[in-house]
């Protein structure tokens, strides 16, 4: 015989513990699924606004070292957003040659930018 320790569950009391218990475990999945969801958006934003941001700053040296039309609204437009974007970094260094100042100025801040937008990405994702 069955040891005292020993309790099978009656069909009845599989049934109602089988529901309850599968159902919580789907909420627990599925508050899951969404928090990955959201992490995963949020990673993905970061990387485009960094994508963006250092996309402005290469376009801008572009049209410096190529010597873009300055009268022209979109050089004038990018320029002045790639200005605001290198705050800190637009006289770092102060070669002689002005294409060269902003190269490795302007430069110097995508390169930041990209590498605080990398970790930023990988710390978020790291939540999920």
């Amino acid at each position: 015989m069955a040891d005292d320790n020993e309790r099978t569950q009656s069909p009845a009391e599989t049934k109602v513990a089988g529901p309850t218990t599968t159902g919580r475990r789907r909420r627990v999945e599925t508050v899951a699924m969404a928090r990955r969801r959201a992490v995963n958006v949020v990673a993905w934003l970061i990387s485009l606004v960094t994508t963006v941001v250092v996309l402005i700053l290469a376009v801008h040296i572009v049209f410096v070292a190529f010597e873009a039309n300055t009268a022209n609204d979109l050089v004038n437009t990018v320029g002045d957003w790639a200005d605001d974007l290198a705050w800190q970094f637009k006289d770092v260094f102060q070669p002689d040659d002005h294409k060269v100042e902003v190269a490795v100025n302007y430069g110097l801040a995508a390169l930041v930018y990209l590498i605080v937008g990398r970790i930023l990405t990988s710390l978020v994702r790291r939540l999920a």
